[in-house]
C-alpha cells in the first residue's frame, strides 16, 4: 500500500476511533456495538473479496442500484375518468352507460378503469381497441351493482 492510502486509512480509522470514543462517554453500549460492527465488517471486507466488492459497490452507487435489482417504480397516476360508470348506470342502465363510454377516448375510458380498478388481470390498460375497454367497464359495473343481490328485498 502507498503511504499516501496507508495516510488515509491510518486517518480514517482515527477519525471512528475518535468518535467511538466520544460517543462511548454517554452511551457505553451502543459505542461498544458500533465498535463491534465496524471491526465485523473490516474483518470481513479483508478476508473476503466478493464482500469487499459489495461493500465498495455500495459506497459508489446510489442506493437503489446496490441492490442489484432494478428500483421499482410507483405507477403513474392517471387521471380521474370523466363519468362516474356507477351513476351513469343508475340513471340509464346498461344501454346509457354504453353509449356514454362509446363516446370517450381510449385514455379516457383507461382512466375510468384506473379509477375503478376494473383491470384485474392487468389486460384492459394494454388493449388499443376502445370496444373492448368499453366491454369491461360495462361488465365490471354490471357485476359489481348485481353483487349480493341474493341477499335483497325482491
Amino acid at each position: 500500500m502507498s503511504t499516501e492510502r496507508h495516510s488515509d486509512v491510518a486517518g480514517a480509522a482515527q477519525q471512528l476511533g475518535d468518535a467511538v470514543l466520544a460517543l462511548g462517554a454517554t452511551r457505553p453500549d451502543l459505542a461498544v456495538g458500533i465498535a463491534a460492527l465496524a471491526t465485523a465488517v473490516a474483518a470481513e471486507a479483508a478476508r473476503t473479496p466478493r464482500f469487499a466488492n459489495a461493500i465498495q459497490a455500495a459506497f459508489t452507487q446510489p442506493a437503489e442500484a446496490s441492490t442489484g435489482q432494478p428500483r421499482a417504480r410507483r405507477p403513474a397516476r392517471r387521471a380521474p375518468g370523466p363519468i362516474d360508470p356507477f351513476a351513469v348506470y343508475a340513471d340509464g342502465g346498461e344501454s346509457r352507460l354504453r353509449e356514454q363510454l362509446l363516446a370517450l377516448e381510449l385514455e379516457q375510458l383507461r382512466d375510468i378503469v384506473a379509477q375503478h380498478g376494473m383491470d384485474h388481470d392487468r389486460l384492459a390498460m394494454k388493449w388499443k381497441d376502445s370496444s373492448r375497454v368499453v366491454d369491461r367497464i360495462v361488465e365490471k359495473v354490471t357485476s359489481r351493482v348485481a353483487k349480493g343481490s341474493a341477499f335483497r328485498d325482491a
